[in-house]
């Protein structure tokens, strides 16, 4: 049994599914079981680490090969090369399992796996240039950087790959651990939604066991199956045929039921998770620390100034300078085709708050006709969203041309100039209209330490689909956990976001 403590992960939220939460399972491609059973249950993710392990040493053989044509041209081998190219991938795949990048808890979800990956490269590298150096062997430093690196690229690569394919597996229903959530109703109901919603994390919630006092309104606010009280836990699971109890925050769980319950799962075999009632804190500004016998979490502040963002500062300047400098064309082709479409002028200007609530003037393609501005009042009562956010399908504002720039985010390019100017980021929280932040609330204020983005979470979670609500909820937890690893991550999953052209109208 595995006993863990869960906080909200930072990735962004995936896309809706179709089927009901508790929907029958279906098979994918590794074979995966139904998730009933205890001889089975953990079948596809065997299969999944090995297909893994296969990844990582194909990559390696490739990457060999590879190096040696770019650095040889096809010269025959030599023995130090063929010693090598047979010895690296089981190097490869052993250093990954010391870094433990096969462990089950960093796999399927979230930036650790990657990390690992990335820190097996480097030491793989350190320790080859050290051998190589103390052998005295005579390999070209070429044919050994270029292998290496492209060793961790591909395995990189091949990773990120198997687990598309197993998200989308999940999206079907596939590959899903059987959760019985254990809490109040409204906290169960919540969970189940979520994780309705984020089916990439491969919980599916079967049945809840709710405190004494809540049962008999169950039916009215929980959709899933409810098989009694909370001291029934144990036995609720194996009836549910979970494989997982979800323990949500709840007052009547205290430590000495929670230890009893530990307890019985054990003897099932049967996951035990804890959620913590921290809302989108990441993983790593959290550390377990015993205290007494107690495991009290510490929660490091998020790291919202000093070198780290001025790392993100330059690295947001060079990249808007490259990209200006690159996309001069594309800048001149849609002011041709805007100015050919209507009447007016090619860009909108528009005042938007920016880190602290300071206004800066915002550019954009424009995409509507000149006098939308005119029209916004007569069609408030056309809106499609709750909140402030003013968002219509069909707006008949939006010019021809512009219905094609915003389905593909090009409206938006101008914004490298804001960029360039320090306005903005390339990352960030959405930038508001100042009529917006006259109406957010105190906790709401929190998107405004950092500099708005170009994209961020909500631009690869549902861009305009989704509700003011949901873009908030993601501003903030982009806020309370950024990184520069985050926001490569980000812009890496814009570029497919933006090449499918959902969600943006």
């Amino acid at each position: 049994m595995t006993t863990t403590e869960t906080t909200a992960d930072d990735a962004a939220t995936g896309p809706i599914p179709t089927t009901a939460a508790h929907s029958p399972v279906t098979d994918w491609d590794l074979g995966a079981p139904d998730g009933r059973g205890h001889a089975d249950r953990w079948m596809w993710e065997a299969r999944y680490v090995k297909l893994l392990l296969a990844v990582d040493f194909g990559a390696t053989v490739l990457a060999t090969l590879a190096a040696y044509v770019l650095r040889f041209q096809g010269a025959p081998y030599a023995d130090w090369y063929l010693l090598f190219s047979a010895l690296i991938p089981f190097v490869w795949v052993g250093l990954l399992g010391l870094t433990h990048a096969y462990e089950r808890r960093v796999l399927f979800v979230g930036g650790e796996e990657y990390q690992r990956v990335l820190r097996a490269g480097v030491r793989l590298t350190l320790c080859m240039a050290l051998a190589s150096y103390v052998a005295n062997a005579d390999i070209a430093r070429g044919y050994l950087l270029i292998a290496l690196v492209l060793t961790t690229v591909l395995s990189l690569a091949g990773r990120f790959v198997l687990r598309k394919v197993l998200h989308r597996s999940r999206r079907r229903g596939a590959c899903m651990h059987r959760v019985l959530a254990l809490g109040h109703a409204s906290a169960v109901a919540q969970m189940t939604s979520q994780l309705h919603r984020s089916t990439y994390h491969g919980f599916q919630v079967v049945g809840a066991c709710l405190p004494a006092g809540q049962l008999a309104d169950a039916a009215r606010t929980v959709d899933v199956p409810v098989f009694g009280e909370l001291g029934a836990a144990a036995n609720s699971a194996a009836a549910a045929g979970a494989d997982t109890v979800m323990v949500l925050s709840c007052p009547e769980l205290d430590g000495p039921m929670l230890r009893r319950l530990a307890w019985e799962l054990e003897r099932d075999d049967i996951d035990l998770i804890v959620s913590s009632a921290l809302v989108d804190t990441a993983g790593d500004r959290v550390t377990v620390r015993p205290v007494d016998g107690l495991p009290m979490m510490h929660i490091e502040h998020p790291r919202l100034s000093g070198g780290r963002r001025l790392i993100k500062s330059m690295f947001d300047i060079s990249v808007a300078a490259l990209l200006l400098a690159l996309l001069g064309p594309v800048f001149l082709a849609i002011a041709v085709v805007i100015r050919l479409d209507t009447r007016g002028p090619v860009f909108f200007r528009q005042a938007r708050a920016g880190r602290g609530g300071e206004s800066f003037r915002m550019y954009k393609f424009r995409t509507m006709h000149t006098d939308a501005e005119a029209h916004l009042e007569a069609m408030r009562q056309q809106n499609e969203h709750a909140g402030v956010l003013f968002k219509i399908r069909a707006d008949p504002r939006v010019t021809r041309a512009g219905r094609i720039l915003r389905r593909y985010s090009l409206d938006e390019l101008p914004q490298l100039i804001n960029v360039l100017l320090g306005e903005m980021s390339l990352v960030g929280p959405r930038p508001p209209l100042l009529s917006e932040v006259e109406q957010y609330p105190q906790d709401m204020r929190r998107r405004l330490v950092v500099k708005p983005g170009m994209t961020g979470l909500w631009q690869v979670s549902g861009r305009s689909d989704l509700s003011w609500e949901d873009s908030i909820r993601l501003d903030l937890r982009y806020v309370e956990n950024w990184s520069l690893t985050v926001d490569l991550v980000i812009l890496m999953r814009t570029a497919t976001a933006v090449l499918r052209g959902s969600g943006a109208y």
